[in-house]
């Protein structure tokens, strides 16, 4: 039986101890090469693209010789203004790719010692950067879509007597979402959050190219791709796969998302429940890279990716 590639030695290339025992100087370095690659380390003005900058003496900081402004290494990025140290930064995004099923904040708190609000923000802001990625990306070729309904719990009352049909919408607490997902076989995975599956159809055909071949199971709402899309549908009350269709590898990510309900979060449903899907989505679409490649994807995709307008400030908006 070959060995889960998680447990094989070539899915550990980084070491969270080795972060660690960083000082922040080195941490500093490490963003420095990760955000200026392209210049080999050099510091480019953010302002003006000007790479005649000079480092300050009196505070880790650098000025730009043609607009004279003073910036970071994280000035401008999703990390900008910024209270913790470097390191924690580094730390912070080591723990987060580590954990296979997603981490929440609470547990980040811990790891780091810092306030709960402090270890939210930061991983959402992770997320953000990360499904910054796939904004604009299209899918082609062999796609399969699928929804899983998360949240809207409703407790059963104590005695039978007073239990209630749940299925029905009058019992329901109108929170249920859905995750439809479009996965790219050999490819991408894009999440989307809908009330119902059917609301999804529009974006399904603005998401996915119109040559593609489109996977789905035998709910009537798909009925409509079959005018977009060459469409191939399985019956799930007879198989899962017969040899034309197949919705497997969407319903691999759903398993990823419930696990990651179930064992870390508990509690995925709400505003932040797109943002989650969105992190699930690249951990199935990086289950094969080792953690050191995925620290790099991950610090650079935050150091690339501008202030966030949604998560910047986000405590003092009172939310």
């Amino acid at each position: 039986m070959a060995q889960h590639f998680l447990l094989s030695a070539a899915a550990r290339s980084l070491s969270l101890a080795k972060v660690a025992r960083m000082t922040d100087e080195e941490a500093r370095d490490a963003f420095r090469l990760v955000r200026w690659a392209s210049t080999e380390g050099q510091p480019v003005c953010p302002r003006c693209g000007c790479m005649g900058v000079y480092a300050l003496k009196c505070r880790p900081a650098f000025m730009c010789k043609g607009c004279d402004h003073q910036f970071s290494v994280t000035s401008g990025t999703i990390f900008a203004d910024r209270k913790l140290p470097v390191r924690d930064y580094l730390l912070a995004i080591t723990i987060f790719v580590n954990e296979v099923k997603g981490k929440n904040a609470l547990a980040l708190s811990r790891d780091l010692d810092v306030q709960y609000k402090t270890a939210f923000v930061l991983a959402h802001k992770i997320r953000e950067a990360l499904a910054a990625e796939v904004e604009t990306l299209n899918l082609a070729g062999e796609v399969e879509v699928d929804g899983c309904y998360i949240g809207g719990h409703v407790r059963p009352a104590n005695y039978k007597e007073n239990r209630v049909d749940r299925r029905k919408a009058e019992n329901q607490t109108g929170t249920r979402r859905v995750v439809v997902v479009m996965r790219e076989r050999n490819g991408r995975t894009l999440p989307f959050v809908f009330k119902s599956e059917g609301e999804s159809v529009e974006t399904i055909a603005e998401r996915v190219a119109p040559d593609a071949t489109v996977h789905a199971d035998e709910a009537a709402h798909w009925d409509k791709l079959h005018a977009i899309f060459l469409t191939k549908r399985i019956n799930h009350q007879h198989a899962y796969s017969d040899g034309e269709a197949c919705t497997n590898q969407a319903e691999s990510f759903f398993s990823r998302i419930r696990r990651a309900e179930a064992g870390h979060f508990h509690h995925l449903s709400g505003p932040y429940l797109a943002a989650y899907s969105r992190e699930m989505a690249w951990r199935e679409d990086h289950r094969r890279v080792s953690n050191g490649e995925q620290y790099l994807i991950a610090a650079n995709a935050a150091l690339a990716h501008p202030m966030s307008r949604q998560w910047r400030g986000y405590w003092q908006r009172s939310n």
